[in-house]
């Protein structure tokens, strides 16, 4: 399918360069140009992880170099998405089809999501190096694993919801017409979970980025792990104390989000609203100037008519296949679900028995110390969160409330927050140990910028849904500003306020593990908690208790959230949710 694919496109740019000039147009020149840089660029992505694993990784801090390591960096994100969105597809599909799974996969994602996962970076690591010892792959897997996990839970559970929840028109449409599972989830039920999708998507890659800066830049002890990327250029920049070469990282990060926010999620965001279900609602309307300046294109246009008519042609002759009953399907569905579902089982039994016999290693004393460390590193991620509150909160009712700010001031937020903090840290971290802010202080500053984007966000989006005749009974008994904000602003983002302490917290505990220690070529700055500890015992390579370490520290989120979050969720449904 693919060669066809290419063979069409190929004569089809043929023809068009082959033709008078009065007929060339310059947007399918464009087009040929992108499309054979996508090929170049595929080559040198596929040489780089199927290169001789390196004992140095030499990190050039030219300007010329950073094309090169933006390809790379933007390459890894790529792929991760790609193997997330399968995952969704099918873990999504699975559990909402499945009663039986849905009760076991449901509670596992949910305490997946809130794990923070770059606490087991290492170990993902030496596992996939131990797999590939001579290649670059297991490195390259590594940070594409990393990233996965930080994106896939939260598309699934978008992707689960929405099947979950189709309207039941839509249900009894696709079986009076008889459609098959397959045609079923393609044009009915895949379409109705575009938005949410398209928007759980864009968020889960700008958390992606944050995992894929701190994952190129890793090394333990004297073992070089670091990948050729913008991460791992920005952390030798800081390490050499070269103030140009960071501020090319940062220009660089920044183009790469501007160009993903144009070239991919503006244009899908326009094409996914012709999915909207319900057309009396009032949806800011995207558009796209490259979905316009495709339409013009004559090659584009001439290629989709060559696809519709060999998809046509092969529907013609397609043979017949075998049917089976209904009530042989369910059965055979029933028992491949159990089948798969057995397999899981014994996976995670033999996963929780290894890691069992691994923490008999670690020492009562060990334990003590860990446990000193975790509420040392809770404590800081509660201040962070604390600090983020304060500025976001009346800042996101603003945004929220205000149409015409809300208008000019959402894309930068977003552009914003796409940005990967993690590749500020290291110069932060230098900038005010030079001031004399210990790191003690200065890492409860710097987890505040991790978590800040979650909290506005959903603080924005809070705002925008607080009912206009609510405000205007707020202003016509003449509430102040004091006094609507509390009885009626407060109390109405409440719910959103939740979601985003949730999702802010977990953002924390994973930038505790780089900034409570930061290493660089001559010195070292740590201050005593749980994402230190972790990464010591990386540099010491004390496997027993690094594994002890990141358990631990998902432990301590999955007990929190279930006594302080799950209970604010229920407060925040039964008391201030404005829908009841």
């Amino acid at each position: 399918m693919l060669n066809r694919i290419l063979d069409t496109m190929w004569g089809q740019a043929t023809n068009l360069l082959t033709a008078p000039i009065k007929r060339r147009r310059w947007v399918d020149l464009l087009v040929i140009l992108a499309l054979g840089g996508l090929v170049v660029g595929l080559m040198l992505v596929g040489r780089e992880w199927t290169v001789l694993q390196r004992p140095v990784v030499q990190i050039d801090l030219s300007l010329w170099a950073l094309p090169k390591y933006a390809l790379m960096s933007l390459s890894r994100a790529l792929v991760a998405f790609s193997v997330s969105l399968c995952f969704t597809f099918v873990f999504a599909y699975w559990a909402a089809k499945d009663p039986v799974a849905e009760r076991v996969l449901i509670p596992i994602l949910d305490i997946l999501q809130s794990v923070p996962l770059l606490g087991f970076l290492p170990m993902v690591l030496l596992a996939m190096v131990s797999l590939f010892p001579r290649s670059n792959v297991g490195i390259e897997l590594s940070a594409v694993i990393i990233i996965v996990t930080c994106q896939a839970w939260n598309m699934a559970f978008s992707l689960y919801q929405s099947l979950k929840t189709l309207p039941a028109e839509l249900d009894e449409v696709s079986r009076s017409y008889g459609l098959r599972w397959l045609q079923r989830f393609r044009w009915v039920e895949l379409p109705f979970a575009t938005p949410g999708l398209v928007w759980n998507s864009m968020v889960s890659v700008a958390n992606g980025w944050f995992f894929l800066m701190a994952s190129e830049a890793f090394r333990q002890g004297s073992q070089d792990f670091r990948l050729p990327g913008v991460g791992a250029y920005m952390a030798v920049a800081v390490d050499q104390g070269d103030g140009r070469a960071q501020i090319y990282a940062i220009l660089t990060m920044l183009a790469i989000v501007i160009l993903l926010d144009q070239l991919v999620w503006k244009p899908v965001m326009a094409w996914s609203q012709r999915f909207q279900l319900d057309e009396a609602v009032k949806v800011e309307k995207h558009r796209s100037w490259l979905l316009r300046l495709l339409r013009r294109s004559e090659l584009v246009a001439r290629l989709r008519r060559a696809l519709e008519r060999r998809r046509r042609a092969r529907v013609q002759v397609r043979r017949p296949t075998l049917e089976l009953q209904p009530a042989h399907q369910a059965a055979y569905k029933r028992g491949l679900g159990l089948g798969m579902l057995v397999m899981l089982l014994l996976v995670l039994a033999l996963g929780a028995f290894k890691l069992w016999s691994i923490l008999g290693l670690v020492t009562g004393k060990e334990w003590w110390l860990l446990v000193r460390a975790g509420a040392a590193s809770m404590a800081r991620v509660l201040a962070s969160t604390l600090i983020a509150t304060l500025w976001t909160l009346p800042v996101g009712l603003w945004i929220g409330m205000s149409p015409v700010w809300s208008r000019r001031l959402q894309p930068v937020v977003q552009v914003v927050a796409s940005f990967p903090m993690s590749i500020l840290f290291m110069a932060l971290v230098v900038w005010l140990q030079h001031h004399r802010i210990s790191l003690f202080t200065s890492s409860i500053l710097l987890m505040s910028l991790s978590t800040q984007w979650y909290l506005l966000f959903n603080i924005i989006a809070g705002a925008q849904a607080i009912p206009s005749n609510l405000r205007e009974v707020a202003r016509a008994y003449r509430f102040g500003i004091w006094s609507t904000a509390w009885k009626l602003y407060f109390p109405a983002v409440f719910p959103f306020l939740v979601t985003g302490w949730v999702t802010a917290t977990g953002g924390a505990w994973n930038a505790s593990i780089v900034t409570e220690y930061v290493a660089m070529k001559d010195q070292t700055f740590s201050t005593f908690g749980l994402g230190a500890l972790l990464q010591q015992t990386t540099d010491a390579g004390n496997f027993p208790l690094l594994t002890a370490c990141a358990l631990l520290m998902a432990g301590l989120v999955v007990v929190f959230n279930r006594l302080v979050w799950v209970p604010l969720y229920k407060l925040a449904e039964t008391r201030y949710s404005v829908t009841r």
